[in-house]
């Protein structure tokens, strides 16, 4: 999938961090693009950067939270542009909030957001790429889905169903010609990660992070977690006894 100026891709939370990014470097390219989020003032600057960019751009100001509405979404990209041949699930919210000040209406906002908002955005292309037999639709997941970080209870749940959900809906679309991507990204140079006092190991520029991600939206890999460096101690905490990976969790807090 090196050639973007023949595809059609639609991204959620496009209006800043890496939606945004992805954006403007697959607009660069050449693809055609479909910009999901709520503030259409901004997705429309968006798409004017995009066309900049040699790339085209339509702005779907949308909640991902409404199926309806991202449904909508993409029927209005497919009428512009007669098909979707990418989806990226990218919208979401990264809280962070200690266990005792946690509040069961912000802890379903993000379930609502990262997992439900992931799902509406899958459903509203799936049975049209299923339909053409090609497509691909791409997660961005997160590090923090392997193992529950200190004050991320809602974050690290949300991303762990993330990636199990998708990772379910690729075996179940195994011989449709349909795609699916799960990407784990580490900490990345954004308006998420700015202002924090916490110590982010491997922290990344977003440009970097970018490319990475459309490298893996290119080869069409099943997973791809990176830094790899993060990436490794992660997985080795899976491996960790409870006790040994508590006493380190709870003096490597990265939510300050």
């Amino acid at each position: 999938m090196s050639d973007w100026s023949q595809k059609v891709v639609l991204i959620t939370g496009a209006s800043s961090g890496i939606g945004r990014a992805l954006a403007v470097e697959l607009g660069r390219r050449g693809a055609s693009l479909g910009l999901l989020a709520r503030r259409a003032e901004t997705l429309h600057e968006i798409a004017k950067d995009v066309e900049g960019a040699r790339g085209h751009a339509l702005a779907l100001p949308a909640d991902v939270k409404d199926a309806n509405a991202v449904r909508a979404a993409a029927e209005r990209l497919r009428e512009k542009f007669g098909r979707i041949d990418v989806m990226i699930a990218n919208a979401g919210i990264v809280p962070t909030t200690h266990a005792l000040e946690l509040r069961a209406d912000d802890v379903a906002e993000v379930m609502e957001v990262n997992v439900v908002g992931a799902v509406n955005s899958l459903t509203a292309v799936l049975p049209e790429m299923v339909e053409q037999g090609s497509g691909q639709v791409v997660a961005i997941s997160s590090l923090a889905a392997y193992r529950g970080l200190p004050k991320s209870g809602a974050y690290c749940a949300s991303k762990a169903a993330l990636s199990a959900f998708f990772e379910s809906v690729r075996i179940d679309l195994r011989g449709t010609g349909v795609g699916v991507t799960i990407i784990h990204p580490g900490f990345i140079k954004t308006p998420v990660t700015e202002g924090r006092a916490a110590r982010m190991p491997y922290l990344m520029e977003l440009d970097d992070a970018v490319n990475k991600i459309i490298r893996a939206i290119e080869s069409r890999k099943k997973s791809y977690s990176f830094p790899w460096q993060l990436a490794t101690i992660v997985r080795a905490g899976m491996l960790m006894p409870i006790p040994l990976y508590d006493w380190i969790a709870a003096r490597n807090s990265f939510r300050e």
